[in-house]
């Protein structure tokens, strides 16, 4: 099992991404990211997905994206260059004046912005790939004691030039 990656360009009409989503659905395939939006041209869309499977499997999968009538492109970035980073939020709530004073020393740190901060709870917003996104919300978890809040928008990628 491996972590693949694939962009696709797509027609950008109702129901397509419903249509490539339910490609995995029927065939018991896991998608462990999708991003979707439309490009430059406003009848095209780009998809971004990242799942891992085996060798075969993803053969398949991008036998059946090829095979689709609304799919106009597919690329498969697993072993390309790329640039690669998704969007993440992270709400904590701040019990003590060292958390309150350390989420602005964390964000200096590691790069991330507070975007919103009312002396209570804090929202961090964070531009990374994957991983660093990963290793940010181990982070949070260990440093603060209460629950934190992740949303996160899946990776988007471009090849690099």
């Amino acid at each position: 099992m491996e972590k693949r990656w694939v962009s696709m360009y797509v027609e950008n009409q109702i129901g397509v991404l419903a249509k490539i989503t339910g490609l995995f659905s029927g065939k018991n395939y896991n998608l462990d990211s999708i991003s979707v939006g439309e490009t430059e041209d406003k009848t095209v869309s780009r998809i971004t997905m990242g799942l891992t499977c085996d060798n075969l499997t993803y053969e398949q999968i991008l036998k059946q994206l090829n095979r689709s009538v609304e799919v106009i492109k597919v690329l498969d970035f697993t072993n390309m260059p790329i640039h690669k980073k998704e969007l993440m939020f992270i709400k904590v709530n701040l019990d003590s004046e060292t958390e309150k004073n350390e989420i602005f020393r964390l964000a200096q740190t590691f790069k991330f912005d507070v975007i919103d901060y009312n002396g209570k709870t804090a929202v961090i917003q964070a531009i990374n790939n994957d991983k660093e996104n990963e290793q940010l919300i181990q982070l949070f978890e260990n440093y603060f004691k209460n629950e934190i809040e992740v949303v996160r928008s899946g990776s988007i990628a471009i090849e690099k030039i």
